[in-house]
């Protein structure tokens, strides 16, 4: 089997799902990093995002006979982890904020903002929104997903994924300017 793109790891996997060890050992450090971060943008609490990263590596470790290496090994792993992430707060019971029959939320037209903000006062804002929020604003800005893919991960319409992120944003925007 031969990888149609450049997977820089390419036989790195092929060793894991030999079954070599120290291959996977080897990819864990890789990745490790990139997906405990994704997972604690995601459920906002240490101890549960180093759960859903153990949780993601054994059962991509377990399923790798049916990775078919159609993408990279860490794009593959980090849909593990946002699904894993996502589960954890189903578990929580995310509420999500209706849009009212007829209501419509339009793109506001507001120039850019010329205003830089410190890194550590952007995550404590984006800590303090609403979850539903604050798991869109995250999947959509910070993880590369476009509204269509988060309304099927996240298992609710498009346009409940846009309101979500631009009251989201407006929120942040607000806690930011404050």
């Amino acid at each position: 089997m031969k990888a149609s793109f450049n997977d820089e790891h390419y036989e790195l996997v092929l060793a894991c799902k030999r079954g070599d060890r120290q291959s996977q050992f080897r990819l864990y450090h890789l990745y490790a990093k990139a997906m405990y971060n994704t997972a604690l943008r995601i459920v906002q609490d240490e101890a549960e995002a180093a759960d859903v990263l153990q949780e993601a590596f054994i059962d991509a470790f377990s399923r790798l006979d049916n990775f078919r290496q159609e993408s990279t090994f860490g794009l593959w792993m980090k849909q593990i982890v946002v699904n894993k992430s996502i589960s954890a707060l189903r578990k929580r019971k995310v509420t999500w904020c209706p849009i009212e029959d007829g209501e419509y939320v339009a793109e506001e037209d507001t120039e850019e903002q010329d205003i830089t903000f410190r890194v550590e006062a952007v995550k404590q804002a984006i800590n303090r929104l609403p979850e539903g929020y604050r798991l869109v604003l995250t999947l959509y800005l910070l993880e590369g997903y476009d509204h269509e893919e988060i309304a099927h991960i996240l298992h609710i319409n498009e346009a409940t994924s846009r309101s979500q992120f631009l009251r989201g944003r407006r929120k942040l925007l607000d806690y930011l300017a404050n």
